[in-house]
C-alpha cells in the first residue's frame, strides 16, 4: 500500500527531510493558506504541518486523513478534540531543542543583565566619543553569577536551563504544575528572582498569567524572558511596565499573533529595554535537523503500527 504524504509548510523547516521507509507519494508546499488546505489534502492520509491550523471545519472534509505529524512540540494549531473523537493520530516533536532554546534564553539573559543593546546603540550614536573618561556608565550592569533565576515551567527545557544556570553560579527557583520538594509558587518566583524565564505551554490557565499585578510584584531590577508562547504575558501590561520602569527589561521570542502582520504593541521601538526575536529560539541548524529526523521517525513508526510521540489517537 502506498501512502500519500503532504507537507503543508515546508518553508518553516530549514533542514534535510529524509524519505520515509515505506512506499509513498510525497508532495511539499513552501506555505499553505487556509483556503488551500482542503484541496491540497484531498486523498491524503498523512499530513505534516508546523503552523498551518487544522480545525474541525477543515478536518471534516478530509475523510482519508489518518496521521497529522506536527513538525513542532506545540500542537495548539490542531483541533485535538476532533482528531481524538475521529481516530486521527496526532504526533509531535519532543526534546529536540535541548541546546538551542536554553542557549537563546541565556543570550537574552546576558544581553539584558549587561545592557548590551543599550551600550551598543549608544556607541553607534557617538556617545563614547563624548565621554569624559575611557568608559561611561549610562546603563546599569549586573553580574549573572550570584543572581537568582526563576524558572516557571520545569519540563525538559526548564531542566536544561537550570543546568546552565547552576554552572554559571546562579541560584535557581523552580515552579511546575507537578508538585515536588523543590517547587515554589509563582508568587515567590516573581518576588525573589532577578530573572524570570517562562517555559510552559499556552493554555486557558496560563493565558495572561503575567499581567499588571504580577509585573508589579517583581523586583524593579528584574527581567522577564519568554521563549514559550505569546499570550502567556499580557503584552499591553508589559509595555506599560517597561515604560514606567516597573521592571528593568524583557526578552521575548514570541508574540500573541505570529507573524505580526497587523503590528503588535511590543514592536513599538520607543519601549525601553525590550528585546524581541522572531520565534527563532528553537531554530539552530543542529536542532532543526534533529527535529526533521524525529518527524520522519514518527511517520515511520505510525505506518509500522507502533505510533510514537502521540498527542491524540
Amino acid at each position: 500500500m502506498s501512502h500519500k504524504i503532504v507537507f503543508l509548510d515546508r518553508e518553516t523547516l530549514d533542514a534535510n527531510v529524509r524519505k520515509p521507509n515505506f512506499p509513498h507519494e510525497y508532495v511539499e508546499y513552501a506555505q499553505t493558506a487556509q483556503d488551500q488546505i482542503v484541496e491540497r489534502l484531498q486523498g491524503v492520509d498523512i499530513c505534516i504541518t508546523n503552523k498551518v491550523p487544522l480545525r474541525e471545519a477543515t478536518l471534516k472534509q478530509l475523510p482519508n486523513l489518518k496521521l497529522i505529524a506536527v513538525a513542532a512540540t506545540g500542537t495548539d494549531v490542531i483541533d485535538k478534540a476532533y482528531t481524538s473523537a475521529n481516530g486521527i493520530t496526532v504526533s509531535n516533536i519532543r526534546n529536540y531543542a535541548f541546546n538551542t532554546l536554553p542557549e537563546h534564553v541565556f543570550a537574552l539573559l546576558f544581553a539584558l543583565r549587561r545592557n548590551l543593546v543599550n551600550y551598543h546603540n549608544s556607541v553607534q550614536h557617538g556617545r563614547w566619543g563624548y565621554a569624559n573618561q575611557f568608559c561611561y556608565f549610562d546603563y546599569p550592569i549586573y553580574d549573572i553569577a550570584g543572581s537568582t533565576l526563576g524558572i516557571i515551567g520545569y519540563g525538559a527545557l526548564g531542566k536544561e536551563i537550570e543546568k546552565r544556570a547552576i554552572a554559571l553560579g546562579m541560584k535557581v527557583l523552580i515552579n511546575d504544575a507537578i508538585p515536588g520538594p523543590n517547587i515554589v509558587d509563582v508568587a515567590t518566583i516573581l518576588r525573589e528572582a532577578d530573572i524570570v524565564t517562562l517555559n510552559l505551554p499556552l493554555t486557558p490557565q496560563t493565558k495572561n498569567m503575567i499581567s499588571t499585578k504580577e509585573l508589579a510584584s517583581m523586583k524593579k531590577s528584574a527581567c522577564l524572558i519568554n521563549t514559550a508562547r505569546g499570550g502567556i504575558v499580557d503584552e499591553a501590561a508589559l509595555a506599560d511596565a517597561l515604560r514606567k520602569g516597573v521592571i528593568a527589561g524583557a526578552g521575548f521570542d514570541v508574540l500573541t499573533t505570529e507573524p505580526p502582520k497587523n503590528g503588535n504593541i511590543l514592536l513599538d521601538p520607543t519601549i525601553p529595554n525590550l528585546i524581541i526575536t522572531p520565534h527563532v529560539a528553537w531554530a539552530s541548524k543542529e536542532a532543526m535537523q534533529v527535529l526533521a529526523d524525529q518527524l520522519v521517525d514518527n511517520i515511520d513508526a505510525f505506518v509500522a503500527g507502533s505510533p510514537r510521540n502521540v498527542v491524540t489517537a
